[in-house]
């Protein structure tokens, strides 16, 4: 099997002139003898060769343009029906040691795996043209960048690539320069020539049914086999910048984190940068592209997706969004929801298993009010609104350039140091709007704690915890367990530097289902109160589970909000929360050991005073009822 030549990682021999490249050449030849692709290109990014490669696809029906009086530069790219979201089952990580994978991943056997791996890739662009796609994740040159080859014969992944990194020849140079980097594989799994050289037509989008998403933790590589669906195939994003940037920034003291990056401006002009975490379905975009509705605030957008985080020369804790595009969902994505995303995707964009309209225009549900009287939708079929199926694929995409969004931040392809942390969940009940961790500590478990709440029966039991620890379950490259106590570590390094943590929870309901906050735009008034008392210009009530706004602090100017509605959001019942924090112990469980030992001292803390909190209320109820 062949691995990455930059082995090891960390090379301590003096660079001889010429060496990486040869090394990195070596590499390419490599895979190609074992893929035997009919020819190699290396890629740049230049906008001739991805106007080319575009024109090329188009050509052979599998890019639809789009009306370019209506969108510009735009094209549509349709799927196979097995291809349309990434595969958790197929996703594999081979550390050296299982115990360093944990619980949350999915390990094999890097020897077994590699033999595996030789057999599906073994002639498996034949026919076709392997890609060399030299990549940069984040600022070429920066400080907290990173490098990475990606080897596919997708030409969909280069010109999204495009979009999603920085490429260029100076990535070249980097190498030459013996700068490390990231070796990723990636073939569709479809030749169009078998071993005695009989031919077949390609598809539209070629898909194979076996499919391997393969990190290979200690060697920095990434192996993708079957698929030509983003987080499957644009190695860049989720394996590299997620997957094997956690395990690299654990051994060398930074952190690689699903989150995304605002900066907020206050009417003083103190402009602050927040990241926060959120599971899917939880408002992370929306928030990434958040519309102040306060007077003499301002957001603006940096990231929707990752964050590289390390601690700066100053003690703080810098941060640089990696991505140079975003890859977004685009059902619930709407003018009414999030008018900046409407606008970031008017040009220029790749747009994924959406609908067709007739006057060559995309529609996907919850895009307009009202559906278009007829679409061809992302089968390629016919579609009504009395069709009973959806137009566009619950999880179609857009892919398009950072640069293209209007409310982008003037450092976004900088680093910055970050004031605040925020961790949020879907939680119709307990969890309050907005609650500040005490320290480091508390936050990381709150952190850790992140969860949603089950709302349909097809989801599972109703009401149940889908946990989802830093929005990293799916992403982080290690032990979960351990991947908390580097957290920690992170903390103790920052000391009284570190950035100020928080809880939101958009989503909490009354009693009879109704959401108690408008939430969209509105979230802003939440940001305000994070940030005044990041500056410690208000104070706070303490509850058990976090330091929550006192009356009058929120500023609720101009929202019909009743005063029930307004307690609802902010109640903490202690009874509720000591049989949560009986599964939050449950859940640690299942880590062992490796459960750092100050979890179970904030548990210990947390029902103290739940339990305090019960007492005094029950309390008061019988006096009451004595008073009565």
């Amino acid at each position: 099997m062949i691995t990455n030549p930059n082995r090891p990682y960390r090379t301590t021999e003096n660079v001889v002139s010429g060496a990486p490249r040869v090394r990195l050449e070596t590499w390419v030849a490599d895979v190609a003898r074992l893929t035997q692709p009919d020819r190699i290109l290396w890629c740049n990014g230049s906008a001739d060769e991805i106007d080319r490669l575009t024109a090329e696809m188009v050509s052979a029906g599998k890019l639809i343009p789009l009306d370019e009086s209506k969108r510009p530069g735009s094209f549509l790219a349709r799927t196979s029906a097995d291809d349309v979201a990434r595969v958790e089952n197929r996703t594999f990580t081979c550390s050296v040691d299982p115990a360093d994978a944990g619980p949350t991943n999915q390990w094999r056997d890097a020897a077994q795996m590699r033999v595996e791996l030789d057999g599906v890739f073994a002639g498996s662009m034949r026919g076709r043209t392997l890609y060399v796609v030299p990549f940069s994740m984040g600022p070429i040159g920066g400080e907290l960048s990173q490098l990475g080859v990606e080897l596919t014969d997708s030409p969909y992944v280069v010109i999204s690539m495009a979009k999603m990194s920085r490429l260029g020849d100076r990535i070249l140079r980097e190498i030459d320069a013996g700068v490390p980097w990231v070796a990723t594989v990636h073939s569709v799994g479809v030749p169009l020539r078998d071993a005695e050289g009989a031919e077949t037509a390609d598809p539209v989008w070629p898909s194979n049914p076996t499919k391997y998403i393969v990190q290979f933790p200690e060697t920095r590589e990434i192996w993708s086999f079957g698929s030509g669906y983003g987080g499957n195939a644009l190695l860049a994003k989720k394996c590299f910048a997620l997957r094997i940037a956690s395990v690299m920034g654990r051994d060398d003291g930074w952190l690689a984190e699903h989150m995304l990056l605002i900066k907020v401006t206050s009417p003083e002009n103190h402009a602050f940068h927040l990241a926060a975490a959120f599971p899917s379905a939880c408002g992370k975009t929306n928030l990434a592209m958040l519309r102040s509705t306060i007077p003499g605030w301002t957001v603006e957008t940096i990231g929707d997706d990752i964050a590289w985080l390390k601690k700066g020369e100053d003690g703080r804790l810098h941060a640089i969004n990696p991505e140079a595009g975003f890859f977004g969902v685009a059902p619930g994505t709407g003018y009414d929801t999030n008018p900046t995303a409407m606008e970031t995707i008017e040009a220029d964009t790749i747009f994924t298993n959406v609908a067709l309209t007739d006057d060559g225009d995309v529609w996907w549900e919850g895009m307009t009010k009202e559906a278009p009287a007829h679409l061809i939708d992302w089968t390629g079929d016919d579609w009504t609104p009395d069709s009973g199926r959806p137009a566009a694929h619950p999880n179609s995409r857009f892919t398009v350039s950072i640069d293209r969004c209007p409310t982008l931040a003037e450092d976004a392809h900088t680093s910055f140091p970050i004031d605040g942390i925020l961790f949020g969940g879907r939680r119709a009940t307990n969890v309050p709007l907005v609650a500040q961790a005490r320290d480091w500590t508390h936050g990381v478990f709150m952190g850790a704690t992140i969860s949603s709440e089950q709302t349909a029966a097809a989801e599972g039991t109703v009401g149940e915890l889908r946990r989802d620890p830093f929005a990293m379950l799916p992403f982080a490259g290690y032990n979960m367990a351990d991947y908390w106590s580097h957290w920690l570590d992170i903390g103790r390094q920052l000391g009284t530097r570190a950035p100020q943590i928080f809880q939101v929870n958009w989503f909490r309901k009354d009693a009879d289902g109704a959401f108690l906050w408008p939430g969209f735009g509105e979230n802003s008034r939440v940001i305000e109160w994070i940030v005044r008392r990041i500056e410690k210009r208000i104070s706070f009530v303490e509850s058990p589970i976090g330091r929550l706004p006192r009356e009058g602090d929120l500023d609720l100017d101009g929202l019909d909000l009743e005063a029930q509605d307004l307690d609802a959001l902010f109640a903490v019942d202690p009874e509720s929360w000591l049989d949560e924090c009986d599964l939050t112990e449950e859940f640690f469980a299942g880590f062992g050991d490796r459960v750092p030992d100050e979890f179970a001292d904030v548990l210990r803390s947390m029902r103290y005073g739940l339990r305090a909190a019960a007492s005094r209320s029950k309390t008061a109820s019988a006096s009451t009822q004595v008073a009565a």
